[in-house]
């Protein structure tokens, strides 16, 4: 019997040959189960979120093609293969008091929760409840604002340091919408260690430094030491209200680069060093200013307003502002009421610094009866500088 079987076998293989290799993408693989063909087929991420999650077909079509997005960025790494894991995910949150539309944007802001570690997840997201102290409403918020932070880490001791830090819960999520690397920074590496040097340098308003341009604490201390010298060589003292903003510039440009805009200042304006220094001291804020934008400033300012240079650079604001949106529709405002005879000699500057509720108060509702029209063509700003210069009273 054995030798029969041993002849016949080659001549059934002869009889029957294999099917041509069939080619899967890569992320189909990663969609393969690792159990059987027949759990592979069945699960479907786009129909399971719609069916666990309430979450509506495109919306759950687009969520799972941003899953697979984001799992193309994670290597050796496998997909949600079945039910079970994502099952247990949703229990968790539900544990926790979220409802059905609360676990469906957080699914959708992070889909990849599905697949994460149950024992990792679960003692993380209690701890919210049970050692930060977090209502079910703020639970979900978080997870909103830093979905991907319970996936890496115990949230815990840094949420407790920056609501303390920040003053509330409610200011720590205004400022993780900006940078949720806080929730994951070492504390004791880089966090407190920056902290404590921006208050050994002198920094004014250090928590509000912190919130416009939180990125500042997750660097290795010795860049922010780094940069910390850089923008007081500016001119700018670290106990000036300019000085966060000095910052912000200097971190996101090379020395090289600042160099090169200092020149630019003192060339287009023809000033000195310690004036476009003074300058800096005043806005640090437009060293981050394009060169081509900066000179269409500077051209209107000299050829349209009839400013000096000097002027300029004394009041180094008018480069901050916008050039199509305050500007030009105040000084076209400036115009029309100089030729009416409305308006005695008021600058520019004058005009330009005014929050927009008061200049309209003051140069543009108390005069639509002398002035019929100025409101709308004063509106025509949004549209661009050319319908205001075409406009008609």
């Amino acid at each position: 019997m054995l030798r029969l079987r041993n002849s016949l076998l080659p001549l059934l293989r002869a009889a029957s040959p294999l099917p041509s290799p069939i080619h899967i993408h890569p992320c189909a693989c990663r969609l393969l189960s690792t159990s059987t063909p027949a759990a592979t087929a069945a699960f479907s991420l786009e129909d399971y979120l719609v069916a666990a999650c309430g979450i509506a077909p495109a919306q759950a079509r687009e969520v799972s093609k941003k899953a697979l997005h984001q799992l193309s960025k994670i290597t050796h790494s496998r997909f949600i293969s079945a039910a079970s894991n994502p099952d247990a995910i949703i229990a968790l949150l539900s544990g926790v008091g979220l409802s059905r539309a609360d676990i469906a944007a957080v699914v959708s802001a992070n889909p990849l929760l599905l697949r994460a570690s149950v024992k990792r997840i679960s003692p993380r997201l209690l701890a919210l409840r049970d050692r930060a102290g977090l209502s079910t409403p703020q639970i979900a918020r978080f997870l909103l604002v830093s979905p991907h932070a319970l996936c890496r880490s115990d949230v815990v001791p840094n949420l407790q340091f920056f609501i303390s830090f920040y003053g509330s819960f409610e200011q720590v999520l205004v400022v993780l919408k900006r940078n949720d690397r806080l929730m994951t920074a070492s504390l004791e590496r880089l966090i407190k260690p920056n902290i404590a040097l921006l208050r050994q340098w002198g920094v004014r308003d250090i928590v509000q430094l912190c919130s416009n341009n939180a990125w500042v604490l997750t660097f290795n201390p010795e860049r922010v030491k780094e940069f910390l010298l850089r923008a007081e060589q500016l001119g700018v003292p670290p106990t000036s209200r300019m000085f966060r903003h000095a910052v912000a510039v200097i971190t996101g440009k090379p020395k090289e680069k600042v160099a090169a805009k200092l020149e630019f200042f003192k060339r287009t304006l023809g000033c000195s060093e310690s004036e476009v220094s003074t300058a800096m001291c005043k806005v640090p804020a437009i060293l981050g200013l394009s060169d081509e934008i900066l000179l269409r400033k500077i051209d209107f300012l000299v050829n349209e307003a009839a400013m000096e240079p000097r002027h300029i650079v004394e009041r180094p604001v008018l480069l901050a502002y916008s050039l199509e949106k305050r500007l030009v529709p105040r000084h076209y405002v400036m115009k029309v009421l100089r030729e009416k005879g409305l308006l005695s000699k008021m600058s520019l500057y004058t005009l330009a610094k005014l929050g927009e509720e008061t200049f309209k108060l003051r140069f543009i509702d108390c005069h639509k009866d002398s002035v019929p029209g100025l409101a709308d063509a004063y509106a025509t700003a949004c549209t661009g500088y050319c319908l205001l210069q075409n406009s008609a009273v």
